[in-house]
């Protein structure tokens, strides 16, 4: 039976210390920029170097995330942390740019790499084609099956990493727009404002609609080790020092004594995180939702308020410095509090010393920490000295690389479809290319031989699915096989790995699921000879006139698929509508067995088109997805897209106001 390395979460100088006191193998963790959990604690590359000496020590491997995207003015601090990262004894980085990607194979080719589960591989194609690009790692999608990762272990040689403890995000890593499209807080830049743990209006009822529990799969832990995983990761930086060291305790155990599980489980009892489901990898996800998106150990409710404060009554031990989370019975108005000092009445019942006027009778009150052991702050040494930025010439001349023009000749104009309907509708002489992106079912329906669509060979381009399921790789590659043979070249990809299905000397774009941020990026996808590329959803104006190459395609009307998930959830309107707080209104479409939820309303940067063609754009795409098919509709975007006007009603997403 493999042993794998136990992972844990590092988010500060304590959490190392408890990690390591718990048994962990390696750690990860972020610097203050460019990390997926920027409201972690996170290190500076001093202390980074205090952290590494004191691993060594102990013989813990150290992990470094980079793992969001990167805008176009980044790249040369990015540049100055590469430096100073690749003169240390790093582990390895994960990752989730392309372009980061380009740039430490190219100019720091000494870092080790591993794929973020931001990367979104999700079946053996995705390991496959990480290690032909050299990757040591990939850490898989959170939502996979035992069959599914089997599969990919006997496909593909490339090292495993797995969740097996921790929050779970309602829609896979890497693809969710949610919180970008509330407010510019991007989940690809670490700043994720958590809507799926918000309460939602459906039929005028608030719920929870996508929170989901928290990961557990100690119970599992025998047969992950008969799989060959490489790596047992916790989630968690943004948890305290005394959960990982729970954690780590508990995972230790199990994973070198497998007949203590039972012994092993109890001690995360009290890791003061959610209610637990093991999820996809469980065999069963019913009940993975949850009402209840507090963290925490229940202690009581509210059961009096007093000039000091106010009384509950608990079983559970709490000391001074105790963290409580605070909420009322709806779910709402939840508080923090710390506790600094309390006492009991007579008849044995707490009363916690607090002036908070939020507080109200009957509100809930969970034990956030347990303060039960402490553990240092700081490191012992600082590390060896290097080099924090690079020298300016050679940074000069590695963006002198990057920066190479590109524009337009003529307006191009492409348009999605997501239906068979769509094909009457779309007059194909006022086109360039129409990408056709359909459910399995209506695939199977399509007739490539009609005259319509053979005469108009050269501007389609058949798309596939951000999610492709292990057992649906056949579908897929004897699909465009056959298209292929019909003499049908265009192809367009939703994860680089899927080039690896496509016949050869096909003529391969890259859909705005494969991320292109910065001219980097750009540069991957040249090398990786893909001849178009879009740009981002969630993508904003600044960063989009810092390109140099100007020719990818924009997209200019679209419904942004909010959630993208594999767990489905129950809305009891008939219309499948919701609305959050502000009275935005938002819909669910189940399509291929996933769950979508796409705004109520289109987002239209139509009226931009002027001002993008005087800056060398000129590849523009109208997504008519979830779109009633209707040519009428159609000629209305179109119009307003040749007058540079506005779709009313819409919104602009980052466009304008930025993306954070």
């Amino acid at each position: 039976m493999n042993k794998p390395e136990l992972l844990l979460p590092a988010g500060n100088a304590e959490m190392f210390h408890a990690a390591v006191e718990g048994g962990a193998d390696a750690v990860y963790l972020g610097l203050k920029q460019f990390n997926a959990r920027e409201r972690a604690d996170n290190f500076t590359i001093p202390q980074l170097q205090g952290l590494l000496a004191e691993a060594g020590k102990h013989n813990i491997k150290v992990y470094l995330t980079l793992n969001t995207v990167i805008k176009n003015k980044e790249l040369p601090e990015l540049l100055d942390i590469l430096h100073a990262v690749s003169q240390t004894d790093i582990s390895a980085v994960i990752i989730q740019d392309w372009g980061l990607y380009y740039l430490i194979r190219n100019h720091f080719s000494n870092l080790k790499l591993h794929a973020s589960t931001q990367m979104g591989n999700h079946n053996s194609l995705g390991g496959i084609y990480s290690e032909k690009l050299g990757f040591e790692r990939v850490i898989f999608a959170r939502e996979l099956t035992r069959e599914e990762l089997i599969s990919i272990r006997e496909k593909s040689n490339i090292q495993i990493e797995l969740f097996i403890h921790g929050a779970l995000c309602y829609s896979f890593s890497g693809m969710c727009l949610f919180s970008s499209y509330l407010g510019g807080m991007s989940a690809n830049r670490g700043k994720c404002m958590q809507p799926c743990r918000r309460m939602y209006h459906d039929q005028n009822q608030k719920k929870y609609l996508f929170s989901l529990k928290d990961n557990q799969l100690i119970d599992h832990i025998p047969e992950i080790m008969d799989m060959g995983i490489s790596s047992l990761k916790v989630e968690g930086r943004l948890k305290s020092a005394e959960y990982v060291y729970q954690v780590a305790r508990a995972y230790r155990m199990a994973i070198d004594h497998p007949q203590r599980i039972n012994e092993a489980a109890q001690l995360l009892i009290y890791d003061t995180g959610r209610e637990k489901t093991a999820y996809y990898l469980g065999g069963d996800v019913n009940g993975a939702l949850t009402e209840n998106p507090s963290t925490g150990i229940f202690l009581g409710t509210v059961e009096e308020l007093t000039q000091k404060g106010f009384i509950l009554q608990t079983n559970e031990p709490i000391r001074q410095g105790n963290r409580l989370w605070i909420r009322s019975p709806k779910g709402e108005n939840r508080k923090a509090l710390k506790i600094k000092s309390f006492g009991k009445d007579r008849d044995g019942k707490v009363i916690i010393h607090s002036q908070s006027g939020e507080i109200q009778k009957d509100d809930l009150v969970y034990l956030a920490n347990l303060r039960q052991k402490k553990f240092p702050d700081k490191f012992t040494t600082s590390g060896k000295e290097i080099m924090t930025s690079l020298p300016a010439n050679r940074k000069q001349k590695i963006l002198q690389s990057l920066a190479k023009p590109g524009q337009v000749n003529k307006t191009q104009l492409f348009v999605r479809i997501d239906s068979i309907k769509w094909l009457k509708k779309i007059p194909f002489q006022e086109v360039d290319n129409i990408i056709i992106n359909l459910p399995e079912k209506e695939w199977k329906e399509l007739d490539v031989n009609a005259f319509l669509i053979k005469k108009n060979a050269q501007k389609i381009f058949f798309e596939l699915p951000k999610f492709i399921p292990e057992g649906k790789i056949a579908f897929y590659r004897s699909l465009f096989k056959k298209y292929g043979k019909q003499g049908y070249r265009n192809f367009m990809i939703s994860h680089l790995s899927q080039k690896l299905i496509l016949p050869e000397h096909s003529t391969i774009a890259a859909n705005e699921n494969v991320y292109v941020f910065n001219d980097a990026a750009i540069h991957l996808l040249r090398k990786e000879n893909i001849k178009l590329f879009c740009y981002p959803l969630e993508n904003d104006l600044d960063n989009l006139f810092e390109h140099h190459n100007k020719k990818g395609i924009i997209p200019v009307y679209f419904y942004p698929e909010l959630f993208y998930s594999r767990m489905p959830v129950n809305i009891r309107d008939k219309d499948h509508t919701f609305k959050d707080d502000k009275n935005y209104s938002f819909k669910r479409i189940r399509k291929n067995g996933m769950t979508i939820i796409v705004p109520g309303e289109p987002v239209s940067l139509t009226q931009y088109k002027n001002k993008l063609d005087d800056r060398g754009f000129g590849r523009y795409l109208i997504d008519l997805t979830y779109e009633k098919p209707s040519d009428k509709r159609f000629h209305t975007i179109l119009q307003k897209l040749h007058q540079s006007e506005q779709i009313q009603p819409s919104n602009t997403f980052n466009f304008k106001k930025g993306l954070n």
